[in-house]
């Protein structure tokens, strides 16, 4: 495959957040940026989806892209603008909010609808692949879907109830929720022709047994079991939902909706748009529902070409393990990726005193013009998985009982915890809250070929939030590492040497000029547990002397004729 020249883009530090993470709102992260000890830290802010009109998933089930009245407005992005920081944001290609306006319009006007196949009918997608089920839906044949990813047990349908009654199953690879409205007494007298006294009682009958999660077909109606067809239809017609529905990427209204988004981030100041579960969006009978091929390439290749018209640079998030190649392919084809093995060898490498698998992957980057977004923390989980092809399978092992024994969460995916690929926890609590480690991780991560990308609540040595993953019931596992931290708090952690250590760091790798994309690194081993980075770029060299073994380090910044204009050190 022949290799695309990359796209220009900075690659200074980028902070992470959602926009109700630093403060409450957009604009109490711009004031916190407007202060002088963030000035120059950061060239890129990557705010989370919920800077949209999203109802779950924090941000990542949009209704559209509008900015969220509640937390931002265009004056705040102006104000990003004007301190010389770009946005990078989230585009979710694979689906749209059950409230979006498309499907809202579908459940509306049911066939009559223009958006009846901007999302995928599954008996349409199976036609003349499978059986027909007595529940309305073709349970494809067996050879087809034997090898196919879902992301949830079962097939990935939501039957959806179009005005005239029929019910039509659309692919939902994500979350799902049906509800039903509560009645009373004299909504069930008009609709099932029932006295008062009868109406008063069945609706408390239902009530109950809507309140236990029950559908309306399952109710028990006692001996009111004549009115059972009426008092369905009657509840089955207020039927409301929750959820993500597929996108289907064969309808050119879909394809005429991905550009009007593109559009609208490039005006709100983007530069780097992640495209969230993209993988997904491409779907065939038989194929494995994730990362087809050659579709899923050429699907992003048509994204590209919408992005190139509105200067846009492309991150594609996909996990998959270093064995697979996908990142090197990725890299093949001129797009960022994310460096999802990083997280894991900083760990590895402070455990054991041993930075062989950091010198590997650094070269690897540079020899091959590899070209990521690095990371310790984000929103999702550290992810370890990834590493299998680079680390052998029994230290990846250590490395998940390592993170796990310091309160990290695991969530089984189908019940196997092997088939999941991360652990959700803070980086700061996964090196177990030791701050010279934190230090220099982010030291590391810093000369590291890449862009790095800073989790702000690493930023602020955040520990383990077991009171949000409580609150978040079943779901709640990742709340673990997303806790909002009021302007108090911040000005507190401020003081505190970690955070102003990182600052200083962060500083310096956005305004070094011996950083870039095009700098000459070299990586050193000097001895098993030392390891040496050393930019140059343009007469300016940057330095980073580490020992894994006792934490100590010093990162030290020269000028054209050797002066020294920086150094940090750590005993």
């Amino acid at each position: 495959m022949q290799s695309i020249q990359p796209r220009p883009y900075s690659d200074g530090p980028i902070l992470n957040a959602y926009p109700d993470s630093l403060g409450g709102t957009m604009g109490d992260m711009v004031s916190f940026l407007q202060r002088d000890a963030l000035r120059d830290v950061f060239s890129s802010a990557y705010v989370l989806p919920s800077l949209f009109n999203t109802d779950l998933d924090r941000g990542f089930s949009v209704i559209d892209y509008r900015l969220n009245e509640l937390y931002a407005s265009q004056t705040d992005l102006d104000a990003l603008r004007a301190l010389g920081i770009d946005l990078k944001l989230d585009f979710i290609l694979n689906h749209a909010s059950v409230l979006c306006p498309q499907f809202q319009d579908i459940l509306q006007n049911g066939d009559a609808s223009p958006y009846r196949d901007f999302f995928i009918d599954w008996n349409r997608f199976w036609q003349g692949h499978g059986v027909m089920t007595e529940d309305g839906y073709i349970q494809p044949d067996e050879n087809l879907i034997r090898d196919m990813f879902f992301r949830k047990p079962g097939l990935p349908i939501l039957m959806v109830r179009f005005p005239d009654g029929s019910r039509v199953p659309y692919w939902n690879t994500f979350y799902q929720e049906v509800s039903y409205p509560r009645v009373d007494a004299q909504v069930l007298m008009r609709a099932a022709n029932l006295q008062y006294g009868a109406a008063l009682q069945l609706a408390a009958i239902i009530n109950t047994a809507l309140d236990a999660g029950q559908n309306p077909a399952q109710i028990n109606y006692d001996r009111w079991e004549r009115v059972r067809p009426a008092v369905i239809e009657l509840l089955e017609s207020g039927r409301k939902y929750l959820g993500q529905m597929d996108l289907n990427i064969q309808s050119p209204k879909v394809w005429a909706f991905y550009e009007q988004t593109l559009g609208l981030l490039a005006s709100y100041g983007a530069s780097i748009v992640r495209l969230d579960a993209f993988a997904y969006a491409p779907k065939a009978p038989g194929k494995h529902n994730f990362l087809n091929e050659p579709d899923t390439w050429k699907v992003l290749e048509q994204v590209r070409t919408i992005a190139d018209r509105f200067g846009l640079t492309l991150l594609p998030e996909i996990h998959a393990s270093y064995g697979e190649k996908k990142y090197a392919l990725l890299s093949t084809q001129g797009y960022l990726c994310y460096d999802f093995f990083l997280p894991g060898l900083i760990i590895d490498a402070l455990e054991h005193g041993n930075g062989d698998w950091l010198a590997v992957w650094a070269r690897e980057q540079k020899q091959e013009g590899i070209r990521t977004v690095t990371m310790l923390g984000c929103h999702d989980g550290i992810p370890l998985l990834d590493l299998k092809g680079l680390l052998p399978d029994a230290q990846i092992g250590k490395l998940i009982d390592t993170v796990v024994s310091r309160g990290g969460l695991v969530k089984d995916l189908h019940g196997q915890k092997n088939v999941y690929y991360q652990v959700n926890a803070t980086y700061f609590s996964a090196l177990g809250e030791d701050e010279r480690k934190l230090l220099l991780a982010r030291a590391l991560q810093l000369f590291m070929p890449g862009k790095p990308q800073v989790w702000y609540l690493d930023l602020f040595a955040g520990c383990n939030d077991y009171a949000a993953v409580e609150r978040g019931g079943s779901g709640g596992h990742k709340e673990i590492n997303r806790t909002n931290l009021t302007t108090e708090q911040m000005a507190e952690a401020m003081q505190r040497h970690v955070v102003q250590g990182q600052l200083s760091l962060l500083r310096f790798r956005n305004t070094c000029p011996a950083f870039g994309i095009d700098a000459e690194l070299t990586v050193e081993q000097p001895s098993e547990t030392t390891l040496r980075f050393a930019w140059q770029n343009h007469g300016f060299s940057a330095k980073l002397d580490a020992d894994l073994s006792t934490l100590a380090f010093a990162v030290v910044g020269q000028s054209i004729g050797g002066a020294m204009i920086y150094q940090y050190l750590q005993s």
